[in-house]
């Protein structure tokens, strides 16, 4: 058994609505003023069972590319595999 963690964010260059929402709340209130950036991301948890930690990225790879999970085309995708 594994947990696997897989980050969806936008690629560099690929604008942050939510992250500049957020961004620009700070500024407005005044506070934090040491932030300059926020971006914002997805988190999935999976738990799997698989025989090893490879097995279980490549299982989990393929479940978010075939349910089209992410669009590759303006999203990065980190997949981090933990033991149970």
């Amino acid at each position: 058994m594994f947990n696997v963690h897989v980050t969806i964010e936008n690629k560099p260059g690929i604008s942050d609505p939510e992250g500049e929402t957020i961004l620009n709340d700070l500024v407005l209130k005044g506070t934090h003023k040491s932030v300059s950036k926020i971006k914002t991301g997805k988190l999935l948890k999976f738990t799997i069972k698989e025989k090893n930690k490879k097995s279980a990225k490549s299982k989990v790879q393929e479940i978010c590319d075939d349910l089209r999970i992410y669009n590759p085309m303006v999203s990065v995708v980190t997949i981090d595999v933990f033991d149970v």
